[in-house]
Protein backbone atom coordinates (compact mmCIF):
# COMPACT_ATOMS: atom_id res chain seq x y z
CA UNK A 1 0.00 0.00 0.00
CA UNK A 2 2.99 2.44 1.16
CA UNK A 3 5.47 1.21 -1.43
CA UNK A 4 4.78 4.19 -3.51
CA UNK A 5 3.74 8.16 -2.35
CA UNK A 6 0.28 8.38 -2.34
CA UNK A 7 -1.60 11.27 -4.49
CA UNK A 8 -4.72 11.63 -2.39
CA UNK A 9 -5.71 14.77 -1.69
CA UNK A 10 -5.70 16.40 2.14
CA UNK A 11 -8.36 18.27 3.76
CA UNK A 12 -6.43 20.64 4.79
CA UNK A 13 -5.60 22.05 1.14
CA UNK A 14 -9.08 22.21 0.00
CA UNK A 15 -10.19 25.33 -0.92
CA UNK A 16 -14.06 24.75 0.14
CA UNK A 17 -12.25 23.73 3.59
CA UNK A 18 -14.09 26.10 6.13
CA UNK A 19 -12.18 28.26 8.86
CA UNK A 20 -13.79 26.40 12.15
CA UNK A 21 -12.41 23.19 10.79
CA UNK A 22 -8.97 24.25 9.41
CA UNK A 23 -8.74 25.77 13.29
CA UNK A 24 -9.30 23.08 15.19
CA UNK A 25 -7.38 20.85 12.66
CA UNK A 26 -4.28 23.45 13.77
CA UNK A 27 -4.88 23.00 17.46
CA UNK A 28 -5.02 19.06 17.37
CA UNK A 29 -2.02 19.37 14.51
CA UNK A 30 0.10 21.45 17.63
CA UNK A 31 -0.72 18.44 19.54
CA UNK A 32 0.51 16.12 17.49
CA UNK A 33 3.84 18.14 16.97
CA UNK A 34 4.21 17.74 20.95
CA UNK A 35 3.72 14.18 20.82
CA UNK A 36 5.92 13.13 17.95
CA UNK A 37 8.66 15.27 19.26
CA UNK A 38 8.26 17.25 16.10
CA UNK A 39 10.09 20.05 16.84
CA UNK A 40 13.12 18.82 18.14
CA UNK A 41 15.33 18.27 15.09
CA UNK A 42 15.03 21.75 13.94
CA UNK A 43 16.03 23.70 16.97
CA UNK A 44 18.72 20.69 17.38
CA UNK A 45 19.85 22.21 13.56
CA UNK A 46 19.42 25.86 14.62
CA UNK A 47 22.00 25.29 17.52
CA UNK A 48 24.78 24.46 14.89
CA UNK A 49 23.44 27.96 13.31
CA UNK A 50 23.16 30.27 16.01
CA UNK A 51 25.97 30.63 18.60
CA UNK A 52 24.42 32.21 22.27
CA UNK A 53 24.39 35.66 21.92
CA UNK A 54 24.20 35.48 18.45
CA UNK A 55 21.23 37.44 15.80
CA UNK A 56 19.23 34.82 13.76
CA UNK A 57 16.09 36.02 10.90
CA UNK A 58 13.73 32.52 10.70
CA UNK A 59 11.35 31.43 8.16
CA UNK A 60 9.00 29.31 9.07
CA UNK A 61 7.24 27.89 5.27
CA UNK A 62 3.60 26.26 5.72
CA UNK A 63 3.72 27.63 9.09
CA UNK A 64 0.37 26.39 9.72
CA UNK A 65 -0.87 27.91 13.29
CA UNK A 66 2.51 29.22 14.37
CA UNK A 67 3.84 26.26 17.01
CA UNK A 68 7.02 25.49 15.88
CA UNK A 69 7.95 29.61 15.94
CA UNK A 70 6.73 29.50 19.13
CA UNK A 71 9.17 26.58 20.73
CA UNK A 72 11.91 28.50 18.08
CA UNK A 73 11.27 31.91 19.99
CA UNK A 74 11.79 29.76 23.45
CA UNK A 75 14.88 27.98 21.80
CA UNK A 76 15.88 31.73 21.52
CA UNK A 77 15.05 33.03 24.81
CA UNK A 78 16.66 29.67 26.31
CA UNK A 79 19.95 29.86 24.19
CA UNK A 80 20.26 33.91 24.50
CA UNK A 81 19.27 34.26 20.55
CA UNK A 82 18.08 37.23 19.08
CA UNK A 83 15.48 36.36 16.50
CA UNK A 84 13.48 37.72 13.97
CA UNK A 85 10.48 35.42 12.54
CA UNK A 86 8.72 35.21 10.38
CA UNK A 87 5.91 32.48 9.36
CA UNK A 88 4.73 31.85 5.80
CA UNK A 89 1.46 30.10 4.73
CA UNK A 90 -0.94 30.56 2.03
CA UNK A 91 -4.04 30.42 4.68
CA UNK A 92 -5.12 33.45 6.12
CA UNK A 93 -6.58 31.30 8.76
CA UNK A 94 -2.84 30.62 9.73
CA UNK A 95 -1.90 34.31 10.76
CA UNK A 96 -5.13 34.76 12.61
CA UNK A 97 -4.84 31.59 14.54
CA UNK A 98 -1.38 32.28 15.29
CA UNK A 99 -1.99 36.14 16.16
CA UNK A 100 -4.48 34.75 18.69
CA UNK A 101 -1.93 31.75 20.28
CA UNK A 102 0.51 35.06 21.11
CA UNK A 103 3.00 33.72 18.31
CA UNK A 104 5.99 36.26 18.37
CA UNK A 105 6.73 36.31 14.90
CA UNK A 106 5.45 38.74 11.84
CA UNK A 107 3.32 36.52 9.10
CA UNK A 108 3.02 36.43 5.39
CA UNK A 109 -0.14 35.00 4.05
CA UNK A 110 0.99 33.89 0.45
CA UNK A 111 1.74 31.45 -2.01
CA UNK A 112 5.61 30.51 -1.52
CA UNK A 113 6.20 30.67 -5.33
CA UNK A 114 5.12 34.34 -5.06
CA UNK A 115 7.15 35.67 -2.82
CA UNK A 116 9.30 38.53 -3.33
CA UNK A 117 12.45 37.04 -5.14
CA UNK A 118 14.75 39.40 -2.99
CA UNK A 119 13.79 38.36 0.58
CA UNK A 120 16.51 36.36 2.16
CA UNK A 121 16.98 35.06 5.51
CA UNK A 122 19.72 33.77 7.14
CA UNK A 123 17.88 30.34 7.76
CA UNK A 124 14.83 29.10 6.26
CA UNK A 125 12.98 25.96 7.89
CA UNK A 126 10.28 23.86 7.07
CA UNK A 127 8.67 21.08 9.20
CA UNK A 128 5.94 18.98 7.91
CA UNK A 129 5.05 20.61 4.58
CA UNK A 130 7.03 19.34 1.52
CA UNK A 131 4.42 15.79 1.48
CA UNK A 132 2.03 18.53 0.57
CA UNK A 133 3.71 18.67 -3.01
CA UNK A 134 4.21 16.70 -5.90
CA UNK A 135 7.28 15.27 -7.06
CA UNK A 136 8.00 18.52 -9.53
CA UNK A 137 6.76 20.95 -7.15
CA UNK A 138 9.52 19.58 -4.81
CA UNK A 139 11.71 19.87 -6.81
CA UNK A 140 10.99 23.49 -7.57
CA UNK A 141 10.73 23.90 -3.80
CA UNK A 142 14.09 22.78 -3.08
CA UNK A 143 15.58 25.63 -5.44
CA UNK A 144 13.67 27.95 -3.81
CA UNK A 145 14.25 27.25 -0.56
CA UNK A 146 18.15 27.06 -1.44
CA UNK A 147 17.78 30.46 -2.77
CA UNK A 148 16.44 32.57 0.38
CA UNK A 149 18.69 31.03 2.77
CA UNK A 150 21.34 32.57 3.32
CA UNK A 151 22.97 30.79 6.11
CA UNK A 152 21.20 27.86 5.42
CA UNK A 153 18.13 25.74 5.14
CA UNK A 154 16.49 22.36 6.37
CA UNK A 155 13.44 20.47 5.74
CA UNK A 156 12.11 17.97 8.17
CA UNK A 157 9.22 15.16 6.84
CA UNK A 158 7.72 11.89 7.26
CA UNK A 159 9.27 8.92 6.22
CA UNK A 160 6.53 6.50 4.49
CA UNK A 161 6.42 3.20 6.68
CA UNK A 162 3.92 1.46 7.24
CA UNK A 163 4.57 1.53 11.64
CA UNK A 164 3.66 5.30 11.77
CA UNK A 165 0.61 5.12 9.55
CA UNK A 166 -1.11 2.65 12.07
CA UNK A 167 0.31 4.40 14.68
CA UNK A 168 -1.22 7.48 13.53
CA UNK A 169 -4.74 5.89 12.75
CA UNK A 170 -4.75 4.61 15.90
CA UNK A 171 -3.48 7.59 17.70
CA UNK A 172 -5.62 10.23 16.06
CA UNK A 173 -8.80 7.94 17.02
CA UNK A 174 -8.12 7.27 20.56
CA UNK A 175 -7.20 11.13 21.25
CA UNK A 176 -10.85 12.25 19.66
CA UNK A 177 -9.02 14.53 17.30
CA UNK A 178 -10.68 16.73 14.44
CA UNK A 179 -12.74 15.24 11.27
CA UNK A 180 -9.79 16.98 9.68
CA UNK A 181 -7.24 15.43 11.50
CA UNK A 182 -8.35 12.08 11.12
CA UNK A 183 -8.53 12.11 7.44
CA UNK A 184 -5.24 14.33 6.67
CA UNK A 185 -2.91 12.10 9.17
CA UNK A 186 -2.46 8.84 7.42
CA UNK A 187 -2.89 10.53 3.93
CA UNK A 188 0.03 12.66 5.13
CA UNK A 189 2.09 9.47 5.88
CA UNK A 190 1.23 8.10 2.73
CA UNK A 191 2.61 11.00 1.25
CA UNK A 192 5.72 10.78 2.30
CA UNK A 193 9.05 10.11 1.53
CA UNK A 194 11.32 7.17 1.69
CA UNK A 195 15.60 8.23 1.08
CA UNK A 196 15.53 7.15 -2.38
CA UNK A 197 12.85 10.06 -3.52
CA UNK A 198 14.82 12.29 -1.35
CA UNK A 199 17.99 11.83 -3.27
CA UNK A 200 16.39 11.78 -6.73
CA UNK A 201 14.67 15.28 -5.60
CA UNK A 202 17.84 16.71 -4.13
CA UNK A 203 19.65 15.32 -7.39
CA UNK A 204 17.05 17.00 -10.08
CA UNK A 205 17.17 20.28 -7.78
CA UNK A 206 21.01 20.49 -8.11
CA UNK A 207 21.24 21.66 -4.49
CA UNK A 208 23.98 20.80 -1.93
CA UNK A 209 22.50 19.06 0.64
CA UNK A 210 22.75 16.65 3.56
CA UNK A 211 19.78 13.30 4.30
CA UNK A 212 19.97 12.37 7.37
CA UNK A 213 17.18 10.13 9.41
CA UNK A 214 15.57 11.81 12.92
CA UNK A 215 13.71 10.10 14.98
CA UNK A 216 10.51 9.38 14.56
CA UNK A 217 10.43 8.84 11.46
CA UNK A 218 11.44 11.78 9.89
CA UNK A 219 13.94 12.69 7.37
CA UNK A 220 15.59 15.68 7.16
CA UNK A 221 17.13 17.23 3.98
CA UNK A 222 19.11 20.49 4.26
CA UNK A 223 21.96 22.90 3.95
CA UNK A 224 23.95 23.81 6.55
Amino acid sequence: MLSHRSTQAEWMDAADATQPAFEAALRDLARINRLSLAHAPVLRWLEGLAPPGGRLSVLDVGAGGGDLLAAIADWGIRRGVALDLTGLDRSPWSATHAQAMGVPARWITADLFDLDPALRFDAVVCSLFTHHLDDATLVRFLRWIDARATRGWLVSDLHRHWLPWSVVWCGVRALRMAPMVVHDSTVSVARGFVRAEWERAVASAGVDARIRWAFPFRWLVHRG
